[in-house]
């Protein structure tokens, strides 16, 4: 009866596996490959320059590497502290300081864009937040000017659903705008963030090593 129990708490158990989500070596090769591109027109003025297409490739990279950490999470093969240690783990990488020199304000872009990926991770494993993401669009949109923090949190809420599987935001993302908001960069983010969860629908089918 002993022998029985014990298998059946270690059949319980999550399977530890290890996966490599992001390093700084990973983080220095996005930074090269920035240095390396050229954010000028090319001769097809419908083209994105190439810098813009390596940092949107950068961004994205960042994205699923978080949104990894969190599927395991909803896969139960993390518990909640071993993902939000995870998470902190990149979260440090990617929030360093960045380099000195052209780039300075470019990865500074990225960097506050990618601040409401983390914080959306975060309220999804807190299980609190709000569902109604029409009138929280307009609630950040509100306070973005001058409550740069209240607004990061409503970004975080509808981040938080977007991971929770709504669909979100490509309807709210003005296409318009000249110079959006930081709260239009964060919801870009957040369709980011969709977009990545649908690529991650069969991430950890099969257990193994992911980079």
């Amino acid at each position: 009866m002993a022998k029985k129990a014990a298998k059946k708490s270690a059949e319980a158990e999550p399977m530890k596996l290890f996966y490599i989500f992001y390093n700084q070596e990973r983080w220095d090769n996005w930074i090269t490959r920035l240095h390396e591109s050229s954010f000028e027109p090319g001769p097809d003025p419908d083209e994105m320059p190439e810098g813009f297409r390596v940092l949107y490739s950068f961004g994205m990279d960042v994205t699923l590497s978080a949104l990894k950490i969190v599927k395991l999470y909803k896969n139960e093969r993390f518990s909640k502290e071993e993902t939000l240690d995870r998470l902190s783990q990149v979260e440090k990488i990617v929030l360093s300081d960045p380099p000195a020199g052209d780039l300075t304000e470019i990865v500074e872009s990225l960097q506050l864009s990618l601040l409401v990926l983390f914080a959306s991770c975060k309220k999804y494993l807190d299980g609190n937040y709000r569902t109604d993401l029409k009138a929280l669009v307009k609630e950040g949109r509100a306070k973005v000017e001058n409550e740069m923090d209240a607004a990061l949190d409503i970004a975080a809420e509808i981040g938080a659903n977007v991971i929770n599987g709504a669909s979100c935001c490509a309807k709210f993302v003005k296409d318009d705008l000249d110079q959006p908001s930081l709260f239009d960069e964060w919801l870009i983010e957040c369709e980011a963030m969709n977009e990545a969860i649908t690529s991650l629908k069969n991430f950890d089918e099969v257990a193994g090593d992911e980079d």
